[in-house]
């Protein structure tokens, strides 16, 4: 491998760190339980807390006794990662890379734009405001102000339809829980209007007296989501509701309910989620609601297995949907007629590539594809007709912000080697001007991206990015990290990742798999790594791992992989599968008890996508790959970094410290060499509004976790600690 222009160096051997202590000792139990006809072990439930269902009040003893052995490993994580070299070298690196502004898609309210940006060394965003497309921006609310520590997040505003009023949420410490606020966008002036109950979905009428939202009824029941309508003013305990999600059956603990209007406010558009894949479509006259009180629905589509996402433009509304067409199509439905048999198809469903948005301007429908994951824009009059390609600067992904009544859009454009800038496109004009874009410290040039597809267990054939540095010649022992996630229809496109860059820049490869369960490729793609099928994400993964090694760029020694939240379920179940492929594995905020999952937080959510072992038919293709339970005695496994959030909403930190605790008490665990480290985040969730401090330290982590596995090193300092 030539280092000449590479800034960091390959040079450490495997295992330095010279540390044999042993992890903290966990005390485990013979439970053992029968399930339909099963029996299944369970020796460390007792750190799922009082968070089990079988505790009907919470036991402030147990719960004190797994936040004593939670500090236990985090104290026995911190002193092993202390010991690695290159961490100052690495902060820095990050700081400056983190520190990279991220700048949001801008809102437009007549001559008004609002956006969230993030700015340098400021942990969270700020809203801004600008009187004009090319004006100064005004800071609206700066969250960094009003919480020192960084800790307060603003979630997401909503601007009314004359930009006059703001409405935003904000949340604290990762627990998404976001409160409703409203301000004077003139003055900057609060006012005393506040709605709690993780508030969503904020859609407003024309003259700006009142908004549609969704909110939970009780915060601590996922699953009672409610659409409610404030008016301006009024207390938000007397918001008459205008749907509940259904209290029984099986869609009682989907993702429930939510609505918006078109800008008039004549109709009320209303999704209510029948799966993760999935959802029924209603349209209310809502003018004559707010007239009479008087709800009248028009069923549009109930109990069919797909997805329908809509928009209105006068009393036509615009479907895009996975409905008899899996890479999605666009249908046009006159509300005056709106039986199924008067659907009319205008956008036909690609041959390859797959419908991912669908947005619409004054007079043109833009439809974002994907095309061999990365984003293609199309243009389309209102009746279908093919009206030209809007240019990208190069192979990415990209997003775009429109407005029904301009002729203009936003597009917000990334790839591996750079971060999201943001253009301004006329239409009308055909011309595109580059508005924002943040100065980022690493050379494009030096990066090189290729596409590559291996062959999955069953055939399928299963397409990856490679990211490297242009200089590096891989040898077959090239250290590695493999990511993925494959699941809930979420593809994996070229983003920038500024943590990839010291990697690249020390010698390794960078990896990204697009897994069957993501939407890279449409619904079939999707539902062929759901359910049953889930094992079909595991072989795909386990297939690059495999083409990586036989084709020379790195061998066993030397592959790493990492994957969150649901890929952290994948990093989990191939290393519990496949043990001998990888060195090292990060599995953040992951799933790891497929058995119980469905009892904690908001995850009956994805029971349509893993299924659940309440069902007797389903318990054994997840008790077949369940990696907390699929963990062999006998077994020597790559090392493991666990992490969790204490205030995550999503996924229970119980998974985590379970497998922990399991995996440190192998009798064939090795924690000098292959060590097996959990780190609970007692400030943060699943992620969203982590402050940018934070993530820099916890990036941290995981790069010397990874490096000091396989044999890459940021720099040649001592350790220097936390």
């Amino acid at each position: 491998m030539r280092r000449s222009s590479i800034a960091f160096s390959l040079g450490m051997a495997l295992n330095p760190i010279s540390t044999a202590a042993a992890p903290p000792p966990t005390d485990s139990s013979p439970l053992r339980e029968t399930l339909h006809g099963v029996e299944i072990a369970d020796p460390y439930r007792w750190l799922e807390g009082s968070a089990a269902p079988e505790l009907t009040e919470p036991d402030d003893a147990l719960d004190a006794r797994v936040a004593e052995w939670t500090g236990l490993q985090n104290a026995y994580t911190r002193a092993f990662l202390d010991e690695v070299p290159g961490r100052k070298a690495l902060l820095t690196r990050l700081q400056g890379l983190f520190e990279v502004d991220s700048i949001g898609l801008p809102i437009r309210r007549g001559a008004l734009l609002f956006n969230a940006e993030r700015r340098g060394t400021q942990n969270q965003p700020v809203l801004y405001l600008r009187d004009g497309l090319d004006a100064s921006p005004r800071a609206l609310l700066d969250v960094n102000l009003l919480d020192p520590e960084g800790l307060t997040t603003l979630a997401w505003h909503a601007p009314s339809p004359d930009g006059s009023l703001v409405a935003f949420g904000m949340y604290h410490s990762g627990d998404e829980n976001a409160i409703l606020h409203l301000m004077e966008s003139a003055t900057g002036e609060w006012l005393a209007d506040e709605i709690p109950g993780k508030v969503t979905g904020v859609h407003w009428l024309p003259d700006g007296a009142g908004f549609i939202y969704r909110k939970l009824a009780d915060l601590k029941n996922p699953y009672s989501g409610q659409i409610r309508f404030h008016r301006v003013g009024r207390h938000h305990s007397r918001d008459p509701i205008v749907f509940e999600q259904y209290k029984e059956g099986p869609l009682a603990t989907t993702w429930g309910p939510y609505a918006y209007t078109n800008r008039a406010a004549r109709w009320l558009v209303l999704h209510y989620a029948t799966s993760t894949k999935s959802n029924d479509l209603w349209v209310y006259d809502f003018k004559h609601w707010l007239e009479s009180g008087d709800l009248r629905r028009i069923d549009l589509t109930v109990g069919r297995d797909a997805s329908f996402d809509a928009f209105i433009r006068g009393d036509t509304l615009y479907i895009l949907t996975t409905f008899q067409a899996p890479r999605g199509r666009v249908l046009e439905v006159d509300l005056a007629h709106p039986d199924f048999s008067n659907w009319r198809e205008i956008i036909p469903e690609h041959p390859t590539a797959v419908i991912e948005s669908l947005d619409q301007t004054r007079d043109e429908l833009v439809v974002a594809y994907l095309d061999r994951a990365y984003t293609r824009i199309e243009r389309f009059s209102f009746g279908g007709e093919r009206l030209g390609e809007l240019e990208l600067p190069g192979i990415g992904s990209a997003s775009v912000a429109a407005d029904e009544e301009r002729d203009d859009l936003f597009l917000g454009f990334e790839s591996f080697n750079s971060p999201d800038s943001i253009y301004h496109c006329n239409l009308a004009e055909g011309t595109r001007s580059l508005w924002a874009r943040p100065e980022v410290p690493v050379d494009p040039s030096l990066i090189a991206v290729r596409q590559e597809k291996c062959t999955s267990r069953d055939g399928t054939q299963v397409p990856f990015f490679v990211i490297q540095h242009k200089d590096l010649e891989a040898d077959g022992s090239t250290p590695t990290l493999l990511f993925g996630y494959g699941g809930f229809n979420i593809p994996q496109t070229p983003v920038f990742r500024g943590f990839i860059i010291p990697w690249l820049e020390a010698g390794g490869v960078y990896v990204v798999a697009n897994l069957r369960g993501g939407g890279e490729f449409g619904d079939d793609w999707r539902r062929d790594g759901m359910l049953e099928r889930k094992q079909n994400v595991f072989d795909d993964f386990i297939a690059i791992a495999e083409w990586l090694q036989s084709s020379g760029i790195t061998d066993r020694d030397h592959l790493a992989i990492v994957g969150g939240s649901n890929g952290g379920l994948l990093t989990g179940a191939v290393i519990v599968q496949r043990p001998e492929l990888f060195r090292a594995a990060v599995s953040a905020v992951p799933l790891l008890d497929m058995i119980r999952y469905q009892h904690f937080l908001m995850a009956r959510y994805w029971v349509p996508e893993y299924g659940t072992s309440e069902d007797s038919a389903q318990l054994p293709f997840l008790l077949a790959y369940s990696p907390y339970h699929q963990v062999k005695d006998d077994v020597r496994y790559p090392a493991l970094f666990l992490t969790a959030g204490e205030n995550d909403a999503r996924v229970h930190p119980l998974h985590a410290r379970k497998m922990a605790a399991r995996m440190q008490a192998l009798p064939t665990a090795d924690p000098a060499a292959r060590p097996v480290l959990l780190w609970v985040e007692g400030k943060t969730g699943h992620g969203a509004g982590t402050p940018l401090d934070l993530r820099i330290a916890r990036t941290a982590d995981q790069l010397l976790f990874l490096a000091s596995q396989v044999g890459l090193r940021f720099d040649q300092d001592s350790a220097s600690g936390n």
